[in-house]
C-alpha cells in the first residue's frame, strides 16, 4: 500500500530509540522526509544515517530545547510526539519534582511544539499531528500514577486541537501502545516483579499474568507494530480518522473509548 508520503516533512520526537526510532524508520521507508532529535550527538548522528533521516540536537522537554528544534525545522507536515518516560513508584512516594518532571517531559514537549507547527499546518490546510500516550491514559497503573496523569493529559491536548481543525485537512489523533518492548522494558519489568532475578521470558510471563491479566495477547507489542498504526494515521489515507483515541494494545483496554 502507498501510504502517499513523499516529501512530507515528518518529525518525531524521543526517536533515537525503542517506539520513536521505528516510527522514524517506517516513516522514512514510506518516503517521508524524516527529523529526529537527541540531546547525545554521537547516537543522534548514528541513529540519522542508519534510517536515513536528518538529526538534529535538541531536547524539546525544555522550552530552549524546543526553540532550537523548531528554529532548525520551522514547518512540518506530521509531527509525532512520542517523547516521554515512565517508572513505576509508589504513590506515596512520588515528590514534586517527580511529578513536574513527568509532566514536563511528556506533556509540555509535545504541547510547545504543537504549539508551534500547528497554526502552519492551518494555513497550508494540511498536518498531522500524532500523540504517542498509552493505555495508561484509561486504565492508570496503582504504581504509575504520575505516569497515567500524563497520558490522560495527551487526550484532552489532542481532542482539544482536532476540534480546531473542524472543515479543514489538518488531523490530530492520539495512539495508545500497550506495554512495549524496548531496551528499557526488563529493567521495569525487574521492579515490579516478585522475583527480579527470573530470566526476562518468565518477568514477561509473570507481568502480563499479574500486572495486565486483561491484554488479549499476553505479550510484549513490538516497537514495528507502533509504527505500522502511526504510519497510517500520518497518511493521506487517514483523512477521516480525526480526534480519536487509537489503541494498539494487545486488547488490554476491555472498555470501548
Amino acid at each position: 500500500m502507498d501510504l502517499q508520503l513523499n516529501g512530507k516533512v515528518a518529525l518525531v520526537t524521543g526517536s533515537t530509540a525503542g517506539i520513536g526510532l521505528e516510527i522514524a524508520r517506517r516513516l522514512a521507508a514510506e518516503g517521508a522526509d524524516v527529523v529526529i532529535c537527541g540531546r547525545t550527538e554521537t547516537k543522534l548522528a548514528t541513529v540519522a544515517a542508519a534510517i536515513g533521516a536528518r538529526g538534529v540536537l535538541a531536547d524539546p522537554s525544555t522550552a530552549e530545547g524546543a526553540a532550537t528544534l523548531v528554529e532548525a525545522v520551522p514547518a512540518v507536515d506530521i509531527l509525532v510526539n512520542n517523547l516521554g518516560i515512565y517508572e513505576a513508584k509508589p504513590f506515596d512516594d512520588i515528590t514534586d519534582d517527580d511529578w513536574r518532571r513527568f509532566f514536563e517531559i511528556n506533556v509540555l514537549s509535545g504541547a510547545r511544539l504543537a504549539r508551534a507547527y500547528f497554526s502552519g499546518m492551518l494555513e497550508r490546510d494540511w498536518g498531522r499531528v500524532i500523540f504517542v500516550a498509552s493505555e495508561s491514559a484509561v486504565m492508570v497503573p496503582a504504581d504509575m500514577i504520575h505516569y497515567g496523569m500524563t497520558k490522560t493529559a495527551q487526550l484532552a491536548i489532542s481532542r482539544g486541537l482536532a476540534g480546531l481543525t473542524k472543515g479543514t485537512n489538518v488531523t490530530v489523533n492520539t495512539v495508545l501502545p500497550g506495554t512495549t518492548r524496548s531496551d528499557g522494558i526488563v529493567d521495569f519489568l525487574k521492579s515490579v516483579a516478585a522475583d527480579p532475578n527470573a530470566p526476562s521470558k518468565e518477568l514477561e510471563r509473570a507481568f502480563f499474568a499479574k500486572d495486565r491479566p486483561t491484554s488479549l495477547i499476553q505479550r510484549m507489542i513490538e516497537p514495528e507494530e507502533i509504527a505500522s498504526l502511526v504510519a497510517y494515521v500520518a497518511s493521506p489515507l487517514s483523512s477521516a480518522t480525526n480526534g480519536a483515541a487509537l489503541r494498539v494494545d494487545g486488547g488490554i483496554t476491555p472498555t470501548i473509548l
